[in-house]
């Protein structure tokens, strides 16, 4: 639903705004010419109103090396991004679901390869409708805990026709009342046979709560966000840091207007704790969990996940034939990561404009954040991410 329009006076404000980058203790890190590009970059983007605003950072071998801001929150307000403004991060938060299911996973709560049904009996009855003129059948094998952090489920992805036309998400809905809708539409082939991109983590994020016994918003911020110090992550935005809250803006007769994806908004309280797309944050939290998987599952002396569990996590799981059938360079990782096959660099990226990644071989973590549908306009991330990786080796 779009709500009021922009004019062009704020964006020539917006154009006009300075970066802001953040002390480096790096001199190296603090001049480099590339990273000078990619905030100027940020800035052009703003200045085209192609984005109202964006929050970078880039942390090397361990350190912050460099954090931008460019435009603004709310353009009607002028109100200048931050280094703590809050984003809507969407389908960033499947990686956050997948370490703490991979948390469980080392204490010993379930296989990989469990059934899901041995948890949520409602999986028991699922049916495969491969083409709408086909009848119903069982599946094959039964869906896996591997199956939902792969995305080899069968399982369709929340914005499909098929899910739209039968109510399978809303987030004025219950955990366990999604799993009971999602159950009820066919999938989409048998698992295991297809990388196809889907609901499975808020699934994943339902067995949570049952290995657990809590919900899955309090076990996320007794056992990841606290200890990770990642202050302002979670499933909604309270009225004490609304004013930190971004506004998400489309294109829409030739200028930036504000735009609600969700009917329940961030500022309320939703009754769907999603695992797959529910979380706000920040670039300095996300900042923080990212360096926490590159430095092998520890971050500032508190460990999350064993390192060869990270490295399980971060490499490609998909079969060979699933690989290929995906395009065979890009892999995907129980973290849910997209995982280069040739880098061995990973990261993922979210609806609303925000993306992240790893770069083992240089030991680089880098953060982007605007609030944008689409969410990559002009090639942005692209074009940023060469200017970053430019700048790795200096």
């Amino acid at each position: 639903m779009m709500r009021g329009l922009t004019g062009a006076g704020a964006v020539a404000i917006a154009c006009a705004l300075t970066i802001a980058a953040a002390a480096s203790r790096d001199p190296q890190d603090q001049q480099s010419a590339s990273l000078r590009d990619a905030g100027a970059l940020l800035q052009q983007y703003v200045s085209d109103g192609k984005i109202a605003g964006a929050v970078a950072a880039v942390a090397r071998r361990g350190k912050t090396t460099w954090i931008a801001t460019a435009g603004f929150q709310d353009l009607a307000a002028r109100q200048p991004m931050r280094d703590d403004s809050i984003f809507r991060i969407y389908s960033m938060s499947k990686s956050v679901t997948a370490v703490a299911a991979m948390m469980l996973h080392e204490q010993g709560r379930f296989s990989l390869d469990d059934p899901v049904a041995k948890y949520l009996p409602a999986f028991t009855d699922v049916v495969v409708r491969e083409r709408p003129d086909a009848a119903p059948r069982a599946p094959a094998r039964a869906i896996t805990v591997r199956d939902l952090m792969l995305h080899t489920s069968g399982l369709e992805h929340r914005t499909s026709d098929l899910y739209r036309r039968a109510h399978v998400r809303a987030r004025d809905i219950t955990l366990p009342q999604f799993v009971a809708n999602i159950v009820r539409v066919p999938l989409m082939e048998d698992p295991g046979t297809r990388f196809r991109y889907s609901e499975a983590t808020t699934v994943l994020g339902r067995l949570i709560e049952i290995w657990t016994g809590e919900p899955l918003d309090r076990f996320l911020d007794d056992r990841l966000f606290r200890p990770l110090g990642m202050v302002d992550t979670g499933f909604w935005v309270p009225p004490e840091r609304r004013s930190r809250l971004t506004t998400v803006y489309a294109p829409a007769d030739g200028a930036l207007k504000p735009i609600e994806i969700e009917e329940v908004p961030f500022t309320e309280k939703p009754a769907l704790v999603e695992g797959a797309v529910g979380l706000v944050s920040t670039v300095p939290d996300y900042l923080r969990f990212a360096q926490m998987l590159l430095n092998g599952g520890e971050l500032a002396g508190v460990r999350i996940l064993r390192a060869d569990t990270v490295e399980t996590m971060t490499k490609n799981g998909l079969s060979d034939a699933v690989l290929a059938a995906r395009g065979g360079s890009m892999g995907w990782g129980l973290a849910n990561v997209n995982v280069a096959t040739d880098t061995g660099e990973y990261g993922w990226d979210g609806t609303a404009g925000t993306i992240f990644w790893n770069d083992p071989a240089h030991q680089v973590v880098t953060i982007l954040m605007t609030q944008s549908v689409p969410a990559n306009p002009d090639g942005l991330r692209q074009r940023f991410k060469a200017l970053v990786s430019q700048a790795g080796g200096e």
